[in-house]
């Protein structure tokens, strides 16, 4: 059986770049971001179901979900967000459990769950190990507001609707800070990679 490792972190720490290392390094890595996008998918029940309680404004020209107008609506009020979690959170979990279920069965070492919320909604519990991305404020803020193209308060309130990292640094197993440039990243992300294979009785590169 293979040990499921959750990796988590704030928005901007840098766990989707985490992720990637980790797949660089051999290890098979479920992405909830990308079961997340799966479904709300054009044609999908999950985007009918959106487009039902939001209406059809957060439809893009080609009929797929424009997921930057559903993220203005919902940042800024939480009843929507709640509304929107509703609807995908059900199904995000479904297909993440059936498609970690296949993981466990591989028969490698570890594998990796990535996800946003896995403090905030208890599943790190049913993990073997938690690894969470940190940043300091400061880092995570100017990389919103580069990457989102937001105003530093538009990225602060953001920072705010998440839950505060220094619960999530609570209950990790392994806390991997990426303030740094990313060769650093890379460094530390292998230094948790080998001490994972040691705890789960494994060997890798």
């Amino acid at each position: 059986m293979t040990a499921i490792v959750g990796l988590t972190g704030g928005i901007a720490s840098g766990k989707s770049t985490v992720g990637r290392i980790f797949r660089e390094l051999g290890v098979h890595v479920v992405d909830a971001d990308l079961v997340a996008r799966e479904v709300v998918a054009k044609g999908s029940e999950g985007l009918a179901e959106v487009v039902r309680v939001f209406g059809e404004d957060v439809l893009a020209e080609d009929g797929s979900l424009d997921r930057k107008k559903v993220g203005a609506i919902v940042f800024a009020d939480a009843e929507k967000r709640r509304a929107l979690e509703a609807i995908t959170h059900p199904r995000i979990a479904a297909r993440s459990m059936s498609e970690l279920a296949a993981l466990a069965q591989r028969g490698d070492v570890y594998g990796i769950y990535e996800a946003a919320l896995l403090v905030e909604n208890g599943s790190y519990r049913m993990m073997q190990a938690l690894v969470v991305v940190a940043a300091s404020a400061e880092v995570q803020v100017a990389r919103v507001m580069a990457r989102d193209a937001l105003d530093a308060d538009a990225a602060r309130a953001r920072l705010a609707a998440q839950l505060p990292l220094e619960q999530k640094i609570a209950v990790a197993d392994h806390v991997i800070w990426n303030d740094g440039d990313l060769a650093a990243l890379r460094a530390r992300t292998d230094e948790v990679h080998h001490a994972l294979l040691a705890r789960f009785g494994g060997t890798g590169r």
